[in-house]
């Protein structure tokens, strides 16, 4: 039986745009910038912190699908500026690639 989305997930949706890697870079600068890996559901992801899941969101962070954005990921985002979805659950700003 499939699960109707949340009425977080559903805001968290609505709230979600899609975003270049400049407007995004004075966030990468504060450090508030999470990286969420293609294989997650971003807004789920987005769900879990916003509900504080905290064993679900460590277990993302140990597995590397969710973190923050390295350097090395940031000189490879301004380099091919490909089109990223970004949702605010502060004080976090998480992006995914667009497929």
């Amino acid at each position: 039986m499939k699960q109707e989305p949340s009425t977080l997930y559903a805001k968290l949706l609505g709230e979600t745009a899609s975003i270049t890697w400049m407007e995004l870079q004075p966030f990468f600068a504060k450090g508030a910038l999470l990286w969420v890996e293609p294989s997650q559901d971003l807004i789920a992801v987005a769900e879990a912190f916003a509900d504080n899941a905290q064993a679900k969101v460590a277990r993302w962070l140990q597995s590397a699908e969710v973190g923050k954005v390295s350097e090395s990921k940031a000189l490879d985002l301004l380099e091919r500026d490909p089109p990223l979805w970004a949702v605010v659950v502060a004080p976090w700003v998480l992006i995914q690639e667009r497929a």
